[in-house]
């Protein structure tokens, strides 16, 4: 173990002059790298945590765990790449390594790694495909850029040889640039004096605007930057100065570096009341004279008010709810990753700023100095590379001007993807554009998992648009009886639903071809390419096409998708014809919103799976609006039911087509029977018979979810409840000419003028 103690003690020396940090890969079997990490922490002094299943060195924390390294920091992680190389779990270890440290790699043979299956390989074996299937991609682009790097030693623990010293000779450290807190400055002198770099106090600075109505504050950088302890400052300030301070993010871990500079910072102040932060209910400092910072979950916090509102890790939220937390304050902070490790996406820039400029006066501050270690740290440099964080899109000026007319369809082959660095950080760049939870464990995927295509449309080898899409079903007999019987089946999202929420035993026969993802660079958005690629990968996969087809990657019988449904994606997917077959009754708890499931067939036994099961939907529909989906977003309803076209039967009486169509023309009443209105209603939404969209979310809010007259019209905007009531009978009046029998005519011939 000479070898590895030698080179750990060099790496730490070179990396605690520097500030920086530096990574040592053990190589080889299981004993001698538990070995000699062990040995390496010993000679270097390090106080480690090891991430791994088995007792290393130090703490020990499972790798599933590994979020819960998320705002700590530790001289050294040791990460057991053995049982399962996580690229989320990489991440994050690499982001709790303090300057000065050691990130630790216990790994199998670096020639023999790409080719050994592990534990995440098999999360990606999914049924019907086994472990064999999964190929070796992400982690021979890996073991590449480990080899390629600066700082970052090697070492065959084998046979005790040093292939990399991981040496990078640096500079003397240069001396860092003093900076003093601003000159009349709002908040208290030590506030600032807290700071610990320039950007730091600028980020600080900025946020004295909050005090104010109408302002927001950007704060945007890397990790390690410190915009969450900025954040927490400003936060005391304001809570000092007895406002209400809202902090919003997914999970309070997210946020739990914010709540401690505000907590420091009150007490310093010596205004900190109350320090709530370890009980289960809720996470709030109380400070003198009322002010107050508290934790709310951002789907909880629309039914909120405070007077300041922090987003913490806003990259890590929906642009949807983003937009509706706008409302929840009249100043607003957002601090986000630029480019973050656990699944930031660029929605927020990309998507969200310009309703943020509409609304607000905006000042966007980038923190660029690192806090925990030193700029241009060669670790970070690395590990940007390897998970492919700071992956972008085409430049664009070179793509502005393409239509889709202008583009080829291509299939993205994993190997020659890893082969062209410049496509492949294009494709992965328009993959974190487009979702707000894209991860490095998908970068893997997409390479790796033997149930995943890639699709695209290019434009001078530039990729504009991108599909991730996932095989499902064509399960065996006994698999899907052990799926209806209760049992979870990897990667098939679709079949799942309908087979055990939905009690279909058959749903898993078909074999479909999932839409994980659909991205389209956001220069060319709108101009149709997004359908022109749906409607390619169609005729790809269409059993009745004449494409070749490759592979594991036949011809399927329908095309699906599951998304957290807005009436933008309703209206996309419906145009390009997918039907719903589903909307979930409990909503997701980071983007807020219910999700649908589409099919669009493309054989008979798709068409036959789309067929029942739209049938099923619009059987049930009503019965679940009036209860778990009583709160749906009419627009969403509309635009679920205008895409799951099909008969919806009238089978009402005589009498109920009386009452219906005096409601409508004349002094008859809803409450008396509600049933028939709800008939009709769910015939004209799914049929589109009303041109007006406020009737029909009318129909959708009073008549399918069952929406007590008051609140129908407050939620709607009704100046009254008469009105609302007039209303409602005005909607009706085109559906009796449309649907009624002679009775519902007679009916209303008796009132017309």
């Amino acid at each position: 173990m000479d070898a590895v103690r030698e080179t750990a003690l060099a790496l730490r020396s070179e990396a605690e002059a520097t500030n920086e940090r530096r990574l040592l890969v053990c190589a080889g079997s299981h004993d001698d790298g538990y070995a000699a990490a062990r040995a390496a922490c010993e000679a270097a002094d390090l106080d480690a945590i090891a991430l791994s299943e088995r007792d290393i060195v130090g703490r020990r924390l499972a790798p599933a765990r590994a979020d819960e390294l998320l705002g700590e920091t530790h001289d050294c992680v040791v990460v057991d790449c053995h049982d399962a190389c996580r690229p989320n779990a990489l991440g994050r270890a690499v982001g709790a390594v303090d300057g000065g440290g050691l990130l630790v790699l216990v790994a199998p043979p670096l020639d023999r790694w790409p080719d050994e299956r592990d534990g995440f390989d098999e999360t990606l074996a999914v049924p019907p495909f086994g472990l064999d299937d999964v190929a070796g991609t992400f982690r021979r682009r890996l073991v590449r850029t480990l080899r390629e790097h600066r700082g970052i030693a090697i070492v065959d623990v084998d046979a005790g040889t040093v292939e990399a010293d991981g040496r990078t000779d640096p500079s003397p450290k240069f001396a860092e640039v003093p900076f003093s807190p601003p000159d009349d400055a709002a908040f208290p002198k030590s506030v600032y004096e807290a700071c610990l770099t320039a950007d730091q106090r600028d980020a600080v600075l900025a946020c004295e605007a909050l005090a104010d109505p109408g302002n927001a504050v950007v704060l945007e950088a890397d990790r390690g930057r410190g915009k969450s302890s900025a954040a927490g400052l400003a936060a005391a300030a304001l809570a000092a100065d007895g406002r209400d301070v809202l902090v919003a993010a997914p999970n309070y871990r997210n946020a739990a570096e914010l709540f401690d500079r505000a907590a420091e910072t009150l007490g310093e102040l010596d205004a900190l009341v109350s320090d709530e932060r370890d009980t289960d209910a809720a996470h709030e400092l109380r400070a003198e004279g009322g002010g107050r910072v508290r934790f709310c979950r951002p789907t909880d916090a629309e039914a909120e008010t405070a007077d300041v509102l922090v987003i913490d890790e806003a990259a890590a939220l929906p642009v949807r709810v983003l937009q509706s937390l706008l409302s929840v304050a009249p100043s607003v902070c957002f601090a986000t990753t630029v480019h973050g490790y656990e699944g930031a996406g660029r929605g927020f820039d990309v998507r969200f700023r310009d309703t943020l400029d509409d609304e607000r006066a905006v000042d966007t501050v980038t923190l660029d100095d690192p806090i925990r270690y030193a700029a241009a740290d060669p670790i970070e440099v690395w590990l940007f590379r390897a998970l492919l964080l700071d992956a972008r899109p085409a430049v664009e000026p070179l793509v502005a001007e393409a239509t889709p007319d202008d583009a080829t369809y291509e299939r993205l082959d994993p190997t020659a993807l890893v082969g062209n660095e410049n496509r492949l950080r294009e494709t992965f760049g328009l993959l974190v554009n487009a979702h707000y939870r894209t991860e490095p464990d998908d970068l893997a995927r997409l390479l790796d998992a033997p149930n995943i295509a890639l699709r695209a449309l290019t434009v001078d080898g530039h990729v504009l648009a991108v599909a991730l899409l996932a095989r499902e079903g064509g399960l065996s007999e006994s698999r899907r009886r052990e799926m209806y019987e209760g049992a979870r089946v990897r990667g098939n999202m679709l079949p799942d639903v309908l087979t055990s929420q939905l009690r279909d035993i058959e749903a898993a026969r078909p074999v479909g071809l999932r839409v994980m993802r659909i991205a389209t660079h956001h220069a060319v958005r709108s101009r149709g390419f997004g359908s022109r690629l749906l409607s390619a990968i169609e005729a790809e996969f269409d059993a009745d096409g004449d494409r070749p087809l490759s592979g594991r990657f036949d011809a399927v019988d329908y095309l699906g998708v599951g998304y957290g449904a807005t009436p933008d994606l309703l209206s996309f997917w419906d145009d390009n014809g997918y039907r719903t077959v589903h909307l979930s009754t409990t909503r997701n708890d980071t983007s807020g919103e219910y999700s649908a499931l589409m099919v669009r067939p493309l054989s008979d036994a798709g068409t036959d799976l789309a067929d029942r099961h739209a049938a099923w939907f619009r059987r049930r529909i009503p019965d679940v609006l009036a209860d778990a989906l009583d709160d749906a977003d009419p627009d969403v309803v509309r635009g679920a039911l205008a895409a799951a076209s099909g008969p919806v039967r009238l089978d009402l009486t005589d009498t109920e087509w009386r009452v219906l169509a005096s409601a409508a023309y004349g002094p008859g009443l809803y409450d008396v029977a509600p049933g028939p209105f709800r008939q009709v209603a769910l015939r004209a939404l799914v049929d589109g018979a009303l041109d007006d969209p406020d009737a029909e979310r009318l129909l959708v809010v009073k008549v399918l979810q069952a929406t007590p007259w008051e609140e129908t019209a407050d939620r709607l905007g009704y100046v009254s409840r008469r009105e609302c009531m007039r209303s409602l009978g005005d909607a009706y009046r085109p559906l009796v000419d449309r649907y009624g029998t002679a009775a519902a005519r007679e009916e209303a011939d008796r009132y017309r003028g």
